[in-house]
């Protein structure tokens, strides 16, 4: 297993780079996460995963471990692919990720081009006890998991607000105030829409 590779890096493009390594360049598969984080300098270091198949061995590489510990755990899934996970990985920001699958947030993790309602599921289903275990998330869902903020956000649309858009003012006020009550959100976000 190659766990890191640091070298100068020799071509970049948001899919993937090339790293020369003593003279030896490696070609390594990046999510677009990844390549918003790499540095200006030739120098460059990045946590790899060597997946190994019969017709091939590819190299993924993550600026960071929790990236790369976040797609160990989305390969494992059935009928997810590194290519898949790395789609992922691209898509939303791995905390984003982290916290959708803790909270049982099928329609973020469905948002990903590509993933349909059954594999969003069956991510969340493998996925969300090794997470909230594993990264210890207590608040999984800000909005989600919290019955306030969707008692609010009913109310909301039976006033005539659009749903997308209340949904984002009532997220960012359980954000500041995770205990509100729904008379409160529902007061904050009517200043705010």
């Amino acid at each position: 297993m190659i766990a890191h590779i640091q070298g100068r890096l020799v071509e970049k493009s948001p899919t993937e780079v090339v790293i020369d390594c003593g003279g030896v360049g490696y070609l390594v598969n990046i999510s677009l996460h990844t390549y918003s984080q790499l540095p200006d300098s030739e120098n460059v270091k990045l946590y790899t995963f060597l997946q190994i198949k019969e017709d091939a061995h590819t190299l993924f590489g993550f600026s960071e471990k929790i990236e790369r510990e976040l797609f160990k755990l989305l390969i494992s899934v059935s009928g997810i692919g590194g290519n898949t996970a790395r789609n992922m990985l691209s898509s939303l920001n791995p905390r984003d990720l982290l916290q959708a699958i803790g909270a049982g947030d099928v329609k973020t993790i469905q948002s990903v081009k590509g993933i349909g309602a059954k594999t969003s599921q069956r991510v969340i289903l493998d996925l969300q006890e090794k997470v909230l275990k594993l990264y210890n998330i207590d608040e999984v869902s800000i909005v989600l998991s919290n019955t306030n903020a969707d008692e609010a956000l009913s109310a909301l649309e039976v006033l005539g607000f659009v749903r997308k858009s209340a949904e984002k003012v009532v997220e960012r006020i359980t954000k500041q105030n995770p205990n509100a009550t729904v008379e409160e959100i529902i007061k904050l976000a009517l200043k705010n829409l």
